[in-house]
C-alpha cells in the first residue's frame, strides 16, 4: 500500500486538472471568436453585394436628379464612351469583350504551360530539383500586380514590335501575356498537389501492367486529378478575370468589340480604374456606371464559380 508522501507524488506528477467549468468557459470564448470572424465574413459579402446592387440598380433606373440608362440598353449595347465631351454610350460589351479577349489569351499561356510543368514536378522532377522550382514558383506567385504591369510594357510590348510593327504600345496580346505568367503559378501549384494527391498504388498498379512512366502519368494519374485540376484552371481564370494593374498599365484604355490581340482594349477593370482615378464627380452619371460594371463583373465570376462547383462535382473522385 503506497504512502501518503507517495500518493501526493503521484497526484502531482500527473498534474491537477482543469476544473470542468473553466473548460466549458474556454470552449465558449473560442467558439463566439470564431463564429464572430464567420459573422463578419458574411456581413463583408453581404456589404459588398448590397453596395453594388444599390448603385448600379440606381444608375439603371436613374436617380432622382438624372435619368437612367436600362439595363437592356446596357448589356446590349456595342458602343461604350461614359466620359463628357460627346455624346454618352453605355453599352457594357466592348468591356465584356476587352476582358474576355485578355483572360483567354492568358488562359492559352498559363493553363497548358502550368498543367505541363505540374506533372513534370509530380511524377519525373528530382526531389531537389522540385524543391527549387517550387521555390520559384512561390516567389513568382508573391510579385505585385503593379510589377507585372511594368514588365508587360518594358519587355513584352518592345519584344512583340519586333516581331511585327502591328502592335502598339498598348496592345491585349502583352496584357494577356503578362497575366497569364501572374496566373501561372496558381495552375502550376494546385494542380501538382492535386496530382500528388492521387494514391501511389494506382501508380504501381498501372506499372505492373506494363505501363510507361508516361502512360502512367497521362492515362492514369491525370485522369484521377481531373477535379483538383479542373478546379486549378477555374480559380486562375477567376483571377484573370478580375486583375486590375497588369490590364490597366498594359491594355490600354480604348473600349471596342475586337478579337485581334494587337489592338488595344479596355477591360472592365481598367475602366474602373480609370473612373475612381479621374475627375469623375461622385453624382455623376459616369462616376454610377463603374458600380454597374462592377456588377457585371460580379456576376460573371459568381457565374464562373456555379459552373466550376458543377463541373467539379461531376469529376470528383475519391480515394480511400
Amino acid at each position: 500500500m503506497a504512502s501518503p508522501a507517495a500518493a501526493a507524488t503521484t497526484s502531482a506528477a500527473r498534474g491537477t486538472p482543469i476544473p470542468r467549468s473553466s473548460r466549458d468557459r474556454t470552449e465558449r470564448v473560442v467558439k463566439s471568436v470564431l463564429l464572430s470572424f464567420s459573422l463578419l465574413s458574411i456581413v463583408t459579402t453581404f456589404s459588398i453585394v448590397a453596395v453594388l446592387g444599390i448603385e448600379a440598380w440606381g444608375f439603371f433606373t436613374g436617380f432622382p436628379d438624372k435619368p437612367g440608362i436600362g439595363i437592356v440598353p446596357f448589356l446590349t449595347g456595342t458602343e461604350w464612351s461614359p466620359l463628357l465631351g460627346g455624346e454618352q454610350k453605355f453599352g457594357v460589351l466592348p468591356l465584356v469583350c476587352g476582358t474576355l479577349l485578355v483572360t483567354v489569351i492568358a488562359g492559352a499561356f498559363a493553363l497548358p504551360i502550368g498543367l505541363v510543368t505540374a506533372i513534370f514536378l509530380s511524377e519525373y522532377a528530382p526531389p531537389r530539383l522540385r524543391v527549387v522550382l517550387k521555390s520559384a514558383l512561390e516567389v513568382l506567385a508573391g510579385v505585385p500586380t503593379v510589377v507585372y504591369g511594368f514588365f508587360a510594357l518594358a519587355v513584352i510590348t518592345p519584344a512583340l514590335q519586333r516581331v511585327s510593327d502591328a502592335f502598339g504600345t498598348y496592345n491585349a496580346l502583352s496584357a494577356g501575356l503578362a497575366v497569364g505568367i501572374m496566373i501561372l503559378p496558381i495552375v502550376c501549384s494546385l494542380s501538382e498537389d492535386a496530382l500528388r494527391a492521387v494514391p501511389q498504388s494506382l501508380r504501381d498498379g498501372s506499372s505492373a501492367l506494363g505501363g510507361t512512366k508516361f502512360d502512367t502519368s497521362v492515362k492514369v494519374v491525370l485522369p484521377a486529378a481531373l477535379s483538383g485540376i479542373m478546379a486549378s484552371f477555374l480559380l486562375a481564370l477567376t483571377r484573370a478575370i478580375g486583375e486590375t494593374m497588369i490590364v490597366a498599365l498594359a491594355a490600354g484604355g480604348l473600349a471596342q468589340m475586337t478579337l485581334n490581340p494587337a489592338s488595344q482594349v479596355q477591360t472592365m477593370t481598367g475602366f474602373i480604374v480609370a473612373i475612381f482615378t479621374g475627375d469623375a464627380q461622385a453624382n455623376s452619371v459616369e462616376y454610377a456606371s463603374s458600380y454597374a460594371v462592377a456588377a457585371t463583373l460580379f456576376i460573371m465570376t459568381l457565374a464562373l464559380t456555379l459552373a466550376g462547383t458543377a463541373i467539379l462535382k461531376r469529376f470528383r473522385e475519391e480515394y480511400e
